[in-house]
């Protein structure tokens, strides 16, 4: 199943009431082969041991992540707390190409990604980066997340400075060394370009969406992990 007709197929699974129809279908489903989104098979993942300290006034810094389809990480970072918004996007490749449509030949250079406004007074990049790789990404897939395949849904940590960059590699080399993940991480750190909001439609789409079979089998579980491995951190959206 390509990606416009998975979009497709799962958007208008949304307007299916009867409750067996929906459990037939996910049967359905996972016998095309999707799964249960979750991170690689991992033991705890600990703290950052190289991070910047909690600010000491209110602020605003932006980070910005790609691990998979958008809907999922947008998700799960508006429950944390300490992030003020969440905002799916494409980075990685060119103005011109920054369409849903053409984003998802997987030839433009894009990843889909999320721009995360925070207050370092209340969330260190660091304990973000946290988040990111204990429930929002699996990051020893390359160039695809679960049901997902292609360029655009790698994993991709956009560093917008120096402090980012060597948080982010350092973090990167520390779970290595500590074999927390089955397989090696393949998340890349590079340098933020440029940030382009996708479509209105995109925006909020799980939230907008909870009985999508895609979100509830490949969404809301980041969510209910992030609830249960960070409850200090998560918030009600």
């Amino acid at each position: 199943m390509n990606e416009d007709s998975r979009r497709t197929f799962t958007n208008r699974l949304t307007s299916i009431s009867s409750p067996a129809i929906v459990v037939v279908i996910m049967l359905l489903v996972v016998g095309l082969g999707w799964r249960w989104a979750s991170a690689a098979t991992h033991g705890p993942v600990p703290n950052p041991a190289v991070d910047s300290a909690l600010a000491t006034s209110p602020g605003q810094q932006t980070a910005v992540l790609a691990g998979g389809c958008f809907w999922g990480v947008q998700a799960v970072f508006q429950h944390v707390k300490g992030v003020t918004s969440a905002t799916s996007g494409y980075s990685g490749g060119s103005a011109k190409t920054a369409q849903y449509e053409t984003v998802s030949d997987g030839n433009t250079g894009h990843a889909e990604s999320v721009k995360i406004t925070f207050d370092p007074s209340q969330v260190t990049y660091g304990q973000l980066l946290h988040v990111f790789f204990s429930v929002a990404t699996d990051p020893t897939e390359l160039n695809r997340q679960g049901p997902d395949t292609g360029t655009q849904y790698r994993s991709v940590i956009f560093y917008a400075n120096d402090e980012q960059k060597r948080i982010a590699e350092s973090y990167i080399a520390q779970l290595g060394q500590a074999k927390v993940f089955s397989g090696r991480i393949v998340t890349q750190v590079v340098p933020l370009k440029a940030f382009y909001p996708a479509e209105d439609y995109h925006q909020n789409y799980a939230t907008l969406h909870p009985d999508n079979p895609y979100i509830a089998m490949n969404d809301a579980p980041k969510v209910e992990h992030l609830r249960e491995e960070f409850p200090a951190m998560y918030k009600e959206k």
